[in-house]
């Protein structure tokens, strides 16, 4: 029944995350009549805005807004390139500058969750690489359906935290970074962009549920 239902979740995982990875790269095509690349776009926005504090620079750690920092980080193909991805994606993460600029409740709350998650799958998987060792020393299985009771909840906290903040990708992409692209873009390309905002959103659900097939990967190996 556990393998069934982490195959499941496999193929729930898989097709999200598969579908927003072709969104993107179907648009990531250099576009000549573009005036600027992802990044000058980000810096324009964030001047023209007045979003002081704010920086835009380049990073190897995948497209986001840090919050501590104030800073818009960029891939290097979005922030060097022309390509509708590009500036959508670096519209995308300045909306997410834009809900901090104006004190946007859910973005604060969900960098302090995004905190929580983070330490609570460590805490999991810590706890499930101790609960066969626990058993070996203990032979209590009462103590290991413990360890596995906390690591259920550890894994599910992350899940359930990426969830909830789902609605703030949704409001970067719609509220926020829509608005600035139809400035911007021409009218033709407008389709494709609010795809592109979706998928901007949606890595967020392939997260929620890669926590989700974490917790069912350490489950089906308790079990052997």
């Amino acid at each position: 029944m556990i393998v069934l239902l982490v195959g499941l979740l496999l193929v729930l995982f898989i097709v999200p995350n598969v579908w927003a990875k072709w969104v993107l790269q179907r648009y990531s095509r250099p576009r000549d009549d573009y005036p600027g690349s992802g990044g000058e776009l980000a810096r324009h926005l964030v001047e023209r805005l007045g979003l002081e504090g704010v920086t835009v620079e380049v990073t190897e750690h995948g497209d986001h807004y840090d919050p501590a920092s104030r800073k818009v980080r960029l891939s290097a193909g979005n922030f060097e390139g022309r390509s509708l991805t590009a500036v959508t994606v670096a519209a995308h993460e300045v909306g997410h500058a834009i809900q901090h600029h104006h004190g946007y409740q859910p973005l604060l709350v969900r960098t302090r969750l995004v905190g929580v998650a983070q330490r609570a799958e460590k805490l999991g998987a810590g706890l499930m690489m101790a609960a066969p060792l626990l058993f070996l020393l203990t032979r209590t299985p009462g103590g290991t359906a413990m360890v596995v009771i906390a690591a259920v909840l550890s894994f599910g906290t992350a899940a359930l935290v990426h969830l909830i903040t789902l609605p703030v990708e949704f409001d970067a992409s719609y509220q926020r970074a829509l608005p600035l692209l139809k400035q911007y873009l021409p009218p033709y390309d407008m389709p494709a962009a609010q795809h592109l905002l979706t998928a901007c959103a949606f890595t967020y659900v392939a997260a929620s549920l890669a926590s989700i097939l974490n917790l069912g990967r350490w489950l089906v190996i308790l079990r052997r």
